[in-house]
């Protein structure tokens, strides 16, 4: 697998031969992880997958333990993903996504491996109105997004402390979506085929996010040079709304989807309205992302029973 784990920020990097170094993939059987482990597969990469007992992000121990310099890339698909359970355990929340988040940055620092951590739109409170730069306040209107920001600043900590011996992408996706796994895309076609009649709201704009894309993307921007903030999403904009009747329009186009607003669905977590982020970084460096149209209906092609 041609990767280059330590690249240089001057200029763009020549490429590095196959590593020997196995990959730690830390989050075993989320959505995202599997795509990253698929992906990998097709690369040739060994990859290391430590259970939760094995490399536990709660317990900086097991953090040492589990992440020695035998590994130069570490990708962490692991969170708290619960947005509405956060509201009711924010402490567990910020443990798992900020305070564990740092005390890996710290261990990827001191064993001289990159990291690859995904953060979310829910950082930003949805009030912009153009999309939203990689720099731009953080602001997050939930415990979730709050958890999230803590992992950004204890990883800019790590940044601050350990200098060049600490390499790292930190990737903001949105409405992830995989043709496995529990998500939006699955949860409408499954409503769908039961003759579900569906209302969605239509006041939440974004960008959905194939997780076999962004694993493609995260690999391709490492292998660029990429180092620090990116944001990774399919391409276009659209609302809940519209990428429900993009979804239902493949399983059964007779089933009338119908809009409705935020207030219909009261949730315990706020939600922003406005979560469409820009991706220049990004595509400066890969080009520009696929339609999100594109990618959703190659994931409804392989989408897995329901």
């Amino acid at each position: 697998m041609t990767l280059n784990p330590h690249p240089s920020t001057a200029a763009k990097p020549a490429p590095q031969p196959t590593t020997p170094d196995p990959v730690l993939l830390i989050g075993v059987g989320g959505m995202l992880a599997r795509a990253w482990t698929e992906l990998l597969a097709t690369r040739g990469a060994r990859v290391d997958l430590p259970t939760i007992q094995e490399l536990d992000l709660t317990d900086e121990a097991s953090i040492t333990r589990g992440l020695t310099d035998r590994y130069r890339l570490v990708i962490n698909c692991a969170a708290w993903t619960d947005v509405d359970g956060a509201e009711r355990n924010e402490a567990m929340a910020n443990r798992i996504n900020g305070e564990g988040v740092g005390a890996l940055a710290r261990r990827c620092a001191q064993v001289g491996a990159t990291l690859i951590h995904y953060s979310t739109d829910y950082v930003f409170d949805g009030s912009a109105s153009q999309p939203i730069p990689i720099d731009a306040p953080r602001a997050p209107i939930n415990a979730y997004g709050r958890s999230k920001a803590l992992g950004e600043l204890r990883i800019a900590q790590a940044a601050a402390t350990f200098g060049r011996d600490f390499h790292y992408l930190l990737v903001r996706p949105s409405w992830m979506y995989a043709p496995w796994g529990n998500n939006f895309v699955r949860t409408i076609a499954r409503l769908v085929r039961r003759g579900q009649p569906l209302r969605v709201v239509n006041d939440q704009h974004g960008r959905p996010t194939s997780a076999e894309h962004l694993a493609r993307t995260c690999l391709r921007l490492l292998e660029e040079g990429a180092q620090g903030t990116y944001h990774v999403c399919d391409g276009g904009v659209c609302s809940w709304f519209e990428f429900a009747c993009a979804i239902a329009g493949h399983v059964d186009s007779r089933l009338k989807v119908d809009p409705c607003p935020s207030t219909e669905f009261p949730r315990p977590a706020r939600r922003p309205h406005y979560s469409v982020m820009d991706l220049d970084a990004a595509e400066a460096l890969v080009g520009p992302m696929p339609p999100w149209q594109d990618n959703l209906a190659d994931t409804m092609r392989r989408l897995e029973p329901l």
